[in-house]
């Protein structure tokens, strides 16, 4: 603990408000509420900690607190907070939503499609369906049924679906709004539970069509009503009741949390989603972020009721959400939240030690290599390498690791500007003074460990750019490999050592991984740019021929060795004038 830490503990209030953690960055890692600041902030500091606790302890070089007039104030604030800062820490939910929803836009002329996403755009949806194909199935149903318009954009003339009655031709045809809102109600009840009395009809259309023998059209209905069937009724659980409503168990185990979250829909069961994470606050108020962040994250259309185990904070949870939150204690729906509490304590039972696993070889390699090295934990690592063939087209690429894990979308490209050919060294400098120059002049974050795949002298050119030339001080290793170009020793120093690491740890097994990513990454852009080039460049070299040309070209002989081999009648059915065909066959034929 720093003194700047001690200081802000001894006069932390004791009233309600948020606080931030604080990395060696000034970056935000931990956003939490407390009923009084200065017992809970406290807390992080006072006594030991184990597993991920004490990791987000070990990173924390500062905090900022703001008080709050009410604990329910400290909740909103804290929502807000996490939405502006995102810290690695907090609970990182689910982005998308892998099931479909049927929705009926907003618009002067409606339509009714199928999509994955949930927009704020004061349209009707209804979902999400596991089951794709029924549910396509269903919207063709519906298609038929009632006369949507269906074109994107307005044609200038009536289609077929007007001459087949799925359409009123708002294209032609003045519609007014009023013939569309009956069509609209009934979708609307058809999705939401309505869907027995359509089903009944069609059932009786079947039985018709089968009396005069008109089999096709009653297997036409039959399939129909399959489909009816399968998106509307084929669930694990049903009731009487068409409430859409989600419930939310969890269980807590060794600093981990899981989430059940149940969807209802038209008193169905459809789907479950499971979240596990760990906690670093108390079990309520981390469950309470994550029922009332989820909505917002996660891409789910917030239901009309929302089921919570008891000792949650109800009122909490119903000012940040504005949907009715409610606990059972009898019946299906308590039948229901106690089946989601039991789901959730039998997965974090079952992956907790596959998370314990995956953890020794991310997080706990880099603890492992920070402890061999005495460094401080090695959390975000960058790796660089150089690539090209006999000097040409030197390209480097740099590899960033999170917490023992790739983060591709940190990964980066250099094409070397100004390092003469065949110069390692030279293009190392170049790259590493263009990362972190631009590093320091964005303030983006700095690694904790910088990489070089190489020995002594790519050391020492990376420790000439950033100590030297740029003043910063990061720690800079070595990757050495043997004879059968597969990593060896570690070297780190000045001057560089072997840092001695067993070839069955998990921190060598995460270097290994380091530099074979980034050896991939810089040969697959060194193989794009040398194939881009060595394409392009015979052509570029003959009169007459530019960029659309030589798109031509490419396109419609697909490779340059069908290019250098093709006739003067070949090169004209490709497009090409007689002249620059000419020119073309006697340059190859020079070459």
């Amino acid at each position: 603990m720093n003194d700047t830490i001690k200081q802000k503990l001894a006069v932390l209030p004791d009233q309600p408000g948020c606080y931030l953690m604080k990395d060696r960055q000034n970056v935000v890692i931990y956003v939490g509420k407390a009923k009084v600041l200065k017992n809970r902030v406290r807390s992080y500091f006072n006594g030991s900690h184990e597993g991920k606790t004490a990791r987000l302890v070990s990173e924390i070089v500062d905090f900022d607190y703001i008080i709050t007039s009410s604990d329910m104030e400290a909740f909103l604030l804290e929502l807000n907070l996490i939405k502006k800062h995102d810290p690695k820490y907090n609970i990182m939910l689910k982005g998308d939503s892998s099931y479909p929803y049927l929705k009926i836009t907003n618009e002067k002329h409606p339509r009714l499609l199928m999509v994955r996403k949930v927009k704020k755009d004061k349209a009707k949806y209804f979902g999400p369906y596991p089951n794709v194909y029924a549910a396509n199935d269903t919207k063709k149903l519906l298609d038929r049924l009632y006369p949507l318009r269906k074109c994107d954009s307005m044609p200038n003339r009536v289609c077929l679906y007007y001459h087949m009655g799925q359409c009123l031709a708002p294209c032609v045809k003045e519609i007014e709004s009023s013939r569309y809102e009956p069509i609209i109600q009934e979708i609307t009840a058809f999705l939401n539970g309505g869907h027995e009395k359509v089903k009944a009809e069609l059932e009786s259309k079947m039985m018709a069509a089968a009396e005069v023998l008109d089999f096709e059209r009653a297997k036409e209905f039959r399939d129909q009503i399959a489909n009816i069937e399968t998106t509307m009724t084929k669930q694990k659980i049903t009731t009487t009741d068409f409430t859409n409503r989600d419930i939310f168990g969890f269980a807590v185990n060794k600093g981990w949390m899981c989430v059940q979250v149940f969807f209802v829909r038209q008193g169905k069961l459809i789907e479950r989603e499971v979240s596990l994470f760990p906690t670093y606050a108390d079990p309520l108020e981390e469950f309470l972020t994550f029922v009332a962040r989820f909505y917002e994250m996660a891409n789910h259309i917030p239901p009309k009721e929302v089921i919570v185990p008891k000792e949650v904070d109800h009122e909490l949870l119903q000012e940040a959400l504005k949907i009715k939150i409610h606990t059972p204690h009898r019946g299906y729906k308590k039948e229901l939240l106690d089946l989601a509490t039991k789901n959730a304590h039998q997965k974090i039972d079952e992956k907790f030690n596959i998370l314990e696993r995956q953890e020794q070889r991310t997080i706990g390699a880099c603890e492992q290599l920070g402890d061999a090295m005495n460094i401080q934990t090695p959390l975000r690592i960058e790796a660089f390498d150089n690539s090209h063939i006999f000097g040409a087209d030197t390209v480097s690429a740099m590899v960033v690791f999170e917490d023992g894990v790739p983060r591709k979308k940190d990964y980066r490209k250099f094409k070397i500007q100004t390092a003469a050919a065949h110069d390692d060294y030279g293009a190392m400098r170049e790259v590493l003074r263009r990362r972190y120059t631009r590093v320091l002049k964005e303030g983006l974050p700095l690694p904790d460990l910088l990489v070089t795949d190489g020995g002594k002298g790519q050391m020492e050119v990376a420790r000439e750019i950033l100590e030297d030339e740029l003043g910063l001080d990061l720690p800079i290793a070595g990757l050495a490999k043997d004879d059968r170009h597969k990593t060896s020793q570690l070297l780190y120093g000045n001057p560089p050592e072997v840092i001695p690491l067993k070839r069955t740890s998990e921190a060598f097994y995460l270097l290994q991984r380091i530099q074979d990513e980034v050896h991939r990454f810089a040969i697959t852009f060194h193989r794009q740019l040398h194939e881009k080039n060595a394409l392009t460049s015979q052509l570029d070299q003959i009169p007459g021929i530019g960029p659309k040309r030589k798109q031509q070209l490419l396109k419609h002989f697909g490779t340059m060795k069908k290019i250098k081999e093709a006739t003067y009648d070949e090169l004209i059915e490709a497009g090409m004038p007689k002249n620059l065909a000419i020119t073309t066959i006697e340059y190859f034929q020079k070459k």
